[in-house]
C-alpha cells in the first residue's frame, strides 16, 4: 500500500508539474506572439511621416520595409509643408520661402525560403522646393537690376580702357548715373553720339535695360527632385537565423531648375539652370540582428555615393552668356541604424540615426562656377554645406488591441551648417510625432501619422560668405498614411 501510494503520489507531482509547465510555456509563447505582434504593427508606423531637414535630405531613406518576416508590401504618401519666413538685409519680409511638396514610398520584400529574401523599394531621397516672395532683396526689381549691370559694365570698361583719363572723365559718370532702365537707355544714346568706340558698352546698356524690365518681379526659385530605385537580396545566417546580410543596386534620377534673382545675387541676378534629367546607378549593404523573442531588430544600411554625368542649359545675362555644357554633380552617400525591442508584451522601443556628410557636397554649374572664377580663383558653388549631417529619432509604441496600435515619437536634426545656403536656410530641427495603425483584416493594415517639426534659426548666406538676411522662429508639420501588406 505504501509503494501504491508514492507512485501515486509520483504521478500526481509529475501530472502537476507538467500541467503547470505546458501552461508556463503557453504564457511564453503568448508573450512572443505579443512582441511579434507589436513589432509588425509599430516598427514602420513612426517612418511613415519621416523628412529631413538637412542638405537636400528629404525621404531618410528608409529600408525597414526589407526587414519584415514573410511577404511585405506597403505604398506610402507624404506631405509636407514648412513655414520658413526671414528677413534680408534690408529689413524686408522674404515671405514663406518654404513651398509644400509631397513624395511616395513603396517596398515590396518576399522570403524565398527561410535563408533568401528578395525586395525592391522605392523612395525620393533628395529635393528642394524653395520660391522667395514679397518685395525682398530675392525678388527682381528692375531699378535695382539695371543699377547692377551698369556697375559691372562699368567695372569691364574700367579694365578694358586700364582707367584711362577717358573713361574716368566721359564714360565712368555717365555710367554710376545709371538707376533704372529709362537711364541706361539714355545714358547708351549719349555714348554713342560722343565716339562710335562706345557702340558695345552702349548695347550692353540697352541688353541690360532689356533684361532689367523682362524679369521685373521675378523671384529666385529652385526645385530639386531624386527618385530611388533599389534591389536587395539578404541571406539570415546562424543557427538560428538571426543574422541577415542584404545588399543591391541602387537606380537613382535626379533633375533641377534653378533661379536667381533680386539685387541679393548683385551680378548673378537672371540666372538660370536646368539640369537635364540622368540616371545612374550605386547600391546599398547592411546587416541585420534579430531576436524574436524579445522583438528586438539592429539593421546598419549603408548606401554608396551616387556621381551624375548629365547637360546643365544655363542663361547668365551679366556675360550675355546662354548654352548647354556638360555637368557632373554626386549626391552624397549615408549610413542608417534602425534598432526596436519590446519593453514588455505590449510595449516597444525604436530608434532611428542617420548620418549623411553633407559637408563634401556641391552643385557647381558648369559655366556659374567659371564666370565666379573672375573674381575667386576656384570658383564658386551655387549650392554647399559646412558640416554633416546627424539625426537621430526614439520612440515608443503601445498595442492598444489586437487591430490597434499607437506610437509616439522625438526627434532631432543637427542641420548642416549655419550660416545656410540662401536656397534652404534651415538650421536642423526638434520634431514630436505621432501615429497609428489599424490592422483591418489579419494581412491588411492602414498607418496614419503626422509630425511637428521646430525648425533651428539660421542666416542665409551666398557662396560668397555674404549674409543675405536672417531666418528665425520657423516650424512646419509632415502628414503621412500608409497601406500595408503583411502575410507569413
Amino acid at each position: 500500500m505504501c509503494k501504491t501510494f508514492v507512485l501515486f503520489y509520483k504521478k500526481e507531482v509529475w501530472t502537476v508539474l507538467h500541467i503547470v509547465r505546458t501552461d508556463f510555456l503557453e504564457k511564453v509563447m503568448s508573450l512572443k506572439f505579443g512582441y511579434k505582434a507589436l513589432s509588425l504593427a509599430v516598427f514602420s508606423t513612426l517612418t511613415a511621416t519621416a523628412a529631413q531637414a538637412a542638405g537636400l535630405d528629404r525621404s531618410g531613406q528608409d529600408v525597414t520595409a526589407f526587414l519584415q518576416d514573410g511577404t511585405y508590401a506597403e505604398a506610402v504618401y507624404t506631405y509636407i509643408d514648412a513655414n520658413v519666413t526671414g528677413k534680408d538685409t534690408a529689413g524686408k519680409d522674404t515671405g514663406d520661402i518654404a513651398e509644400a511638396y509631397d513624395f511616395f514610398r513603396y517596398g515590396v520584400k518576399a522570403d524565398i525560403n527561410d535563408t533568401f529574401s528578395v525586395g525592391v523599394l522605392y523612395d525620393e531621397p533628395f529635393g528642394a522646393a524653395i520660391q522667395y516672395d514679397g518685395n525682398s532683396n530675392f525678388v527682381a526689381d528692375k531699378n535695382a537690376t539695371a543699377t547692377i549691370f551698369a556697375q559691372a559694365i562699368n567695372q569691364a570698361t574700367k579694365a578694358q580702357l586700364n582707367d584711362s583719363f577717358t573713361y574716368r572723365r566721359a564714360i565712368k559718370p555717365v555710367l554710376d548715373s545709371v538707376k533704372s532702365p529709362q537711364r541706361a537707355r539714355a545714358v547708351a544714346s549719349t555714348l554713342e553720339t560722343n565716339s562710335a568706340q562706345a557702340k558695345p558698352i552702349a548695347d550692353r546698356l540697352r541688353a541690360a535695360a532689356a533684361h532689367a524690365e523682362a524679369t521685373d518681379g521675378q523671384k529666385t526659385n529652385v526645385e530639386i527632385r531624386t527618385n530611388n530605385l533599389t534591389m536587395l537580396v539578404g541571406a539570415k545566417l546562424g543557427a538560428n537565423k538571426n543574422f541577415q546580410i542584404y545588399g543591391g543596386p541602387v537606380a537613382q534620377r535626379v533633375k533641377g531648375e534653378v533661379h536667381l534673382r533680386g539685387p541679393a545675387y548683385q551680378v548673378m541676378t537672371g540666372y538660370d539652370a536646368k539640369i537635364a534629367t540622368d540616371t545612374e546607378v550605386g547600391w546599398a549593404a547592411g546587416l541585420a540582428f534579430y531576436k524574436p523573442e524579445i522583438a528586438l531588430k539592429a539593421a546598419l544600411t549603408y548606401r554608396s555615393e551616387i556621381e551624375h554625368s548629365s547637360e546643365i542649359a544655363e542663361t547668365i545675362p551679366v556675360t550675355t552668356y546662354a548654352g548647354k555644357k556638360d555637368f557632373k554633380v554626386t549626391l552624397p552617400d549615408s549610413w542608417n541604424l534602425d534598432f526596436q525591442t519590446g519593453v514588455n508584451p505590449t510595449t516597444l522601443l525604436t530608434a532611428k540615426v542617420r548620418y549623411v556628410p553633407w559637408s563634401d557636397f556641391d552643385i557647381r554649374p558648369t559655366q556659374y562656377t567659371e564666370t565666379t572664377k573672375l573674381r575667386y580663383p576656384q570658383g564658386l558653388p551655387i549650392i554647399s554645406y559646412d558640416k554633416d549631417q546627424w539625426s537621430a529619432e526614439v520612440g515608443l509604441g503601445k498595442r492598444v488591441s489586437d487591430r490597434l496600435a499607437v506610437s509616439g515619437a522625438v526627434g532631432w536634426d543637427s542641420g548642416a551648417g549655419n550660416p545656410a545656403s540662401s536656397l534652404g536656410p534651415i538650421k536642423g530641427y526638434y520634431s514630436l510625432g505621432l501615429g497609428a495603425r489599424y490592422n483591418v483584416t489579419p494581412e491588411w493594415s492602414l498607418s496614419l501619422g503626422g509630425k511637428y517639426f521646430k525648425f533651428g534659426d539660421a542666416q542665409a548666406q551666398l557662396p560668397t560668405k555674404d549674409t543675405v538676411g536672417n531666418f528665425d522662429s520657423n516650424d512646419g508639420y509632415a502628414v503621412g498614411v500608409k497601406l500595408a501588406y503583411h502575410a507569413k
